[in-house]
């Protein structure tokens, strides 16, 4: 059986899936793209649009007139000539009337037709009033002149135009956007001046390249107005293959310190930016930024405040960041995809479309002389048999009077057609005055003028040129104005760093031995004190500013870190570092730590080995952490202790057995990772059934006194009686005196401040 043969069985067909659905999806694929989504570049128009503008202009709603409510001519255009959803055929109706969404808008709107801000907030079709603009004659003026084919409507009962006689290139002025099967179609409006301009330049010039064009052509004209910041030789390129990407910025000034935002980039709405911004200060990333407000009003359509914190902060970075991370620049795709004259859809250039339309525009104008040099053929026609019945009025009364059927026998005496003799019937008694040949004599005096100048223009390339051209010109001094959006080159924005967008404040970090984090404002906080969860208890805490990151050491040797503006504050008890970090199975938090990246940092475990880093290394995005000490098995790591000078710095180490023994920091290696050297040797066997171990280690600065406390007793140690445990990396040292080994911790003492540390 082939693959379309039908098949009965008792009466039911049957047909193979491929055979049914392959010409059922490509008849809908072609009704989308060419009876929906793409316009046709004759008049610009997609159907729903072209119909919308016909309906309107049926129900007598021309600019002239009063408004009328829009469900009226919703209600005709789909009874009559789109059957489809009211809904979406409203929708199409309001984008023609926003002046901030159509460039050249076609219908002029009462009521709440949606605004800049909220485009998609407008009124029901029953409370809006509405009629053509100015602009719709441009469709309409040759309408009835013969101009264009008509077609039935869905049901046959009308017809409709099949397009609208366009005396602008509509398409490339207002653009268009639609997205068919497996087509789409973006095309930027323009502006009205330019355009022309470049039209006049094809009509005298028809073989000018694209770059010649371009010259009058600066880029698109949005009706937002803006900033267009892609590079002239970008937009030639996309003019030149009718694909690519036009990049806009808004518009602003300074003003009393603040920066106000003057245009938004097309189908950019101020409720969308606001949004952004408040995201990136409710996040903490725009600290900058006191407040932003919309104070747009109908003077000032697009006017944003964003209200800087402070005089010192640089409004040319801030309004750089914002363009990179909002809305405030944004790209607006460009895919010239229309419906052809030869009614097939194809991806166009610039300079194609134009010299396309310029001929469609020729067809009409040709179409639009001929039919009026018909319907001047036949009313000089009729004004021949007219003068023939002035020049025998006493004979053709004579003969209407004798004669029932008058028509024949006065085309026969006259030798007059049908339509003479019709005419000649159907003259009113009052018209037969010496008066009505006189009119009729400067009548066809004048037809037979404009005839034998319609047929110079039809006969002539160059003067049907001229012709277009002058209408082109009429047209633009009817409608055209002024460029919107301005070209320029700008530099490409640049997003801040974070830190660059965080408050440079003090703030003190907290870890509880449960593992929940928070950070308080200043140094003069007492972590101790805070208030923690049932069961839990201060660990660890590190003092910084809110652009450094809190580095946090687990027990696995492995390091994490977190901007300290992103952590909770601790006005409450914080929150589990858990939720913003993933520690390996059985990890527990170890301290914290905070320092600028060449801030020196003593990393050991509890066997005695150790290395000094830079607090950089200590630093990573990685959420699972970075490894940075290697412990040996059935060891911990010991809290990380800064280092205040490499080269001056001692280091006391002390074992749970009482043994000290202290050395130059300097002996120890620099490593980003790993082991370390041994610092202090530990027996193997004791080691290995722990029962020895290293508890405690301490950074003594040169000239500072080191006080031990053993329970309630403590000792202490000054650089002259201290000398008596220094000695060589790796040694035993030697034992505390009795009643100070079982050392609980230890306390610096600065010989500058006699302050603690």
């Amino acid at each position: 059986m082939s693959q379309n043969e039908v098949v009965s069985y008792e009466g039911i067909e049957q047909l193979s899936l491929d055979a049914f659905v392959r010409p059922s999806y490509l008849n809908y694929a072609m009704y989308v793209i060419m009876d929906r989504a793409l316009p046709f570049i004759g008049d610009g128009f997609k159907p729903v649009q072209r119909r919308i503008v016909y309906a309107m202009s049926e129900l007598g709603l021309r600019v002239t007139t009063k408004h009328k409510k829009s469900a009226r001519t919703v209600g005709d255009v789909l009874g009559k000539y789109h059957p489809h959803g009211d809904t979406a055929c409203y929708e199409a109706m309001v984008l023609m009337a926003q002046d901030f969404s159509y460039r050249y808008p076609l219908i002029d709107g009462q009521g709440n037709w949606g605004s800049n801000a909220a485009p998609k907030e407008f009124a029901a079709m029953r409370y809006t009033e509405a009629r053509m603009s100015a602009y719709a004659d441009v469709f309409l003026a040759e309408l009835s002149m013969g101009t264009v084919d008509w077609v039935p409507n869905f049901d046959g009962t009308l017809s409709e135009p099949r397009m609208l006689p366009a005396r602008l290139p509509n398409v490339i002025l207002n653009g268009a956007t639609g997205i068919a099967v497996g087509m789409a179609t973006d095309i930027p409006p323009h502006n009205l001046n330019e355009i022309i301009e470049a039209c006049l330049r094809l009509i005298d010039t028809p073989k000018s390249a694209i770059e010649d064009i371009c010259q009058l052509i600066q880029g698109p004209d949005f009706p937002t107005g803006a900033e267009i910041i892609t590079s002239k030789e970008e937009i030639l390129n996309i003019y030149r293959s009718g694909q690519g990407i036009i990049r806009m910025r808004a518009t602003y000034e300074y003003e009393n310190g603040d920066i106000i935002i003057t245009s938004l980039p097309y189908q950019v709405s101020p409720a969308k930016v606001i949004e952004q911004v408040a995201l990136q200060m409710r996040e903490k990333k725009l600290s900058m930024i006191s407040d932003i407000r919309d104070v747009s009003d109908q003077d000032e359509p697009t006017r944003l405040m964003i209200m800087p914190r402070s005089n010192r902060v640089d409004k040319d970075a801030l309004i750089s960041h914002l363009f990179a991370t909002t809305d405030l620049e944004k790209s607006v795709k460009v895919n010239m995809t229309v419906i052809g004259l030869n009614r097939k859809p194809q991806t166009l250039g610039l300079l194609e479309i134009l010299n396309q339309w310029l001929k469609f525009r020729r067809q009409t104008v040709v179409r639009r002389l001929e039919f009026r040099l018909n319907k001047i053929k036949e009313r000089l026609h009729i004004l021949d048999g007219l003068l023939i019945a002035y020049l025998n009025l006493d004979e053709i009364i004579r003969i209407i009077r004798e004669n029932d059927e008058p028509k024949p026998i006065l085309m026969q005496k006259f030798s007059l057609t049908e339509i003479q003799a019709e005419a000649i019937l159907q003259i009113r008694l009052r018209q037969l005055a010496r008066l009505e040949e006189i009119k009729i004599k400067n009548e066809k005096h004048d037809l037979e003028k404009e005839k034998d100048g319609i047929e110079k223009t039809l006969g002539s390339n160059q003067r049907l040129k001229s012709l277009i051209k002058s209408e082109l010109k009429e047209d633009a001094q009817k409608f055209g104005d002024e460029r919107r959006t301005l070209i320029v080159e700008r530099r490409e924005a640049q997003a801040l760093r974070e830190v660059e967008l965080t408050a440079v404040e003090p703030v003190t970090v907290v870890l509880s031995a449960g593992g929940w984090v928070r950070a308080a404002r200043g140094h003069e906080v007492d972590p101790v004190n805070l208030n923690y969860k049932a069961g839990d208890e201060f660990l660890s805490a590190a003092r910084g500013k809110t652009i450094h990151p809190a580095i946090f050491f687990d027990t696995r040797g492995r390091s994490y870190s977190l901007l300290a503006h992103t952590l909770a504050s601790a006005r409450g008890q914080g929150e589990p570092l858990t939720g913003k970090l993933t520690p390996s199975n059985g990890a527990r938090f170890l301290s914290v730590v905070m320092g600028l990246p060449n801030q020196k940092m003593l990393l050991a475990s509890n066997a005695g080995y150790g290395f000094v880093t830079d607090i950089a290394n200590l630093v990573t995005k990685n959420t699972k952490g970075k490894a940075m000490l290697t412990v040996p098995r059935g060891s911990e790591p010991l809290p990380p202790i800064y280092v205040h000078n490499y080269e001056t710095d001692s280091l006391a180490a002390i074992t749970t057995e009482g043994y000290l023994l202290v050395i130059p920091v300097r002996v120890l290696p620099e490593l980003p990772k790993g082991k370390g050297n041994k610092i202090i040797q530990i027996p193997p066997a004791r080691l290995k059934k722990r029962e020895e171990h290293l508890k405690l280690l301490a950074i003594i600065p040169e000239g500072a006194t080191m006080k031990i406390h053993a329970g309630k007793q403590s000792v202490r140690f000054t650089p002259g009686n201290i000398s008596d445990f220094v000695g060589e990396r790796g040694r035993r040292g030697k034992k505390l005196p009795r009643g100070y080994r079982k050392v609980d911790r230890v306390e610096i003492i600065n010989p500058e401040s006699n302050d603690n540390s």
